[in-house]
C-alpha cells in the first residue's frame, strides 16, 4: 500500500513516538488532583494529611464522587459520625435546652419564626413560612434551603420587626461581600453605606476570587430591586476593617453584617465588633448580625485565623456584657428544629439541604444576634 500523495512517511515515523505517548495519556486511568485529596483529608477527617503517601493514596480515585464515597467509608469519618449521632444525621445535645446562667440574658426556646424574629438559629420551619418567601422575592432571591438565603431573610426580618424599614434613615453594612441587603434598602429609601474589607486585609484568604467580596458599588447593584440612578442617589461604598471600624462611622439607624464576623481572626475578635458596632448606631438603633454556631459542643470549638464557630457561651457571655452596658438584646432562642431537613448534616461537596454542616468535626448552623442600642 502506498502512502498518500503529499505525506512524507519519515515525517509519520518521526511523530509516532509522540502520537503514541498522546495514546499512552489518553488511556491512562484518571486521577483527582493532590489538592483535592489534601482537602478531603482536611475535610473529611479534620486533620492535616500524614505526608506524601497518604495523598498519593488518596489520589488513586478516578473522580472527585469516588473520592468522596471512598472517605466516607473510612474508620476515621465513621467514627465522628458516631459522635455526632449517625449517619450524617444530627441530634441536638442537651446544652442547648438549658437557660442562660445569667438573668440579665433573656431567653426563648420554641420553633423560631420569621414573622416574630429573635435571636435564633436557622431552622427547616422557618422556610416553609410565607415570610421566607415573600422575604425573599423581596430580596430578588430564590426560597432555596441554604442557611446563606436565610441570613439575608432574617436580617430583613428583624429590620421590619423593628420598624426600619422606612424612607429617611441611614444603615452602614459591614462586610457586605456581594449582597442584595444594599439594594433592597435603597428600594425602601434608606440611605446605605456599604463596606467591605480593604483588600490588603483579606489578601491570601481566596475572598476576592469567589464572589464574597466588594471593592465598589458595582457589584451590589440590582436593578431589578432598585433602578441604577436612584441606588446611586442612595448608596456609598467605603473599604472598612472591622477589627477597627473607623471612629467617623456614627449616627446610623441600624447597622447589620451577614457572615462575616466569624472571619475576624478569632473568638474575641468577632465578639469585640459586635460591641464595637453598636458605637455607629444612634441611641436607640439596630445591630443585626449573623454568624456561625457550633451546635455539637459548648467547650471544644473550631478556632482558626480564617474561620471560628461560636460556642453558646461566648454569645451569652456577649449578650450578658451588653445587658450590663443598658443595651437590650433580643430573646436568645436555641431551639435546633424538629423537621427532617434539621437532622440533616451536608457534607462536601455541598448541596442542597443546605442548613446544617460539618466544620472539621463540629456540626454548625447559622444564629441571628439582633441588639437595640441602649437610648
Amino acid at each position: 500500500m502506498r502512502p498518500k500523495a503529499g505525506v512524507d512517511p519519515a515525517r509519520l515515523l518521526r511523530a509516532a513516538p509522540r502520537l503514541l505517548r498522546g495514546i499512552r495519556r489518553r488511556l491512562r486511568p484518571r486521577r483527582v488532583s493532590a489538592e483535592a485529596a489534601r482537602w478531603a483529608i482536611r475535610l473529611f477527617l479534620g486533620r492535616e494529611p500524614t505526608g506524601r503517601e497518604e495523598v498519593a493514596f488518596h489520589r488513586g480515585h478516578g473522580d472527585l464522587n469516588s473520592l468522596r464515597t471512598g472517605f466516607a467509608r473510612t474508620r476515621e469519618f465513621r467514627e465522628f459520625l458516631a459522635r455526632i449521632g449517625g449517619e450524617g444525621r444530627y441530634a441536638a445535645p442537651l446544652f442547648l435546652l438549658r437557660p442562660p446562667a445569667s438573668p440579665l440574658v433573656p431567653w426563648h426556646f420554641a420553633p423560631p419564626s420569621l414573622a416574630a424574629p429573635v435571636s435564633q438559629l436557622c431552622t427547616a420551619a422557618q422556610l416553609e413560612e410565607p415570610d421566607f418567601a415573600w422575604l425573599c422575592g423581596a430580596l430578588g432571591l430564590r426560597p432555596d434551603p441554604h442557611r446563606k438565603v436565610w441570613e439575608f431573610a432574617f436580617v430583613v426580618a428583624a429590620l421590619r420587626k423593628a420598624g426600619l424599614l422606612r424612607p429617611g434613615l441611614r444603615a452602614l453594612g459591614f462586610g457586605v461581600g456581594q449582597e442584595p441587603i444594599p439594594a433592597f434598602l435603597a428600594r425602601q429609601g434608606i440611605s446605605v453605606l456599604a463596606t467591605d474589607a480593604p483588600p490588603e486585609a483579606i489578601a491570601g484568604q481566596g475572598w476576592e476570587s469567589t464572589g464574597q467580596h466588594a471593592t465598589g458599588l458595582a457589584p451590589l447593584r440590582r436593578p431589578s430591586l432598585v433602578p441604577n440612578p436612584e441606588f446611586d442617589r442612595l448608596v456609598r461604598f467605603t473599604s472598612c476593617d472591622m477589627n477597627a471600624i473607623p471612629p467617623e462611622l456614627e449616627g446610623f439607624d441600624l447597622c447589620w453584617s451577614s457572615c462575616a464576623f466569624e472571619h475576624l481572626g478569632s473568638i474575641e475578635h468577632g465578639l469585640r465588633f459586635v460591641e464595637e458596632s453598636l458605637r455607629t448606631l444612634k441611641p436607640g438603633g439596630l445591630a443585626v448580625h449573623t454568624t456561625e454556631f457550633n451546635l455539637s459542643s459548648d467547650a471544644e470549638t473550631f478556632e482558626e485565623a480564617n474561620l471560628c464557630l461560636f460556642r453558646r457561651h461566648d454569645l451569652e457571655a456577649l449578650l450578658e456584657r451588653l445587658a450590663q452596658a443598658g443595651h437590650r438584646p433580643w430573646p436568645l432562642n436555641l431551639h435546633p428544629g424538629d423537621a427532617p431537613m434539621d437532622e440533616h448534616v451536608d457534607l462536601p461537596p455541598y448541596a442542597l439541604p443546605h442548613l446544617k454542616l460539618l466544620v472539621s468535626r463540629f456540626v454548625t448552623t447559622s444564629i441571628g444576634i439582633v441588639v437595640q442600642k441602649a437610648g
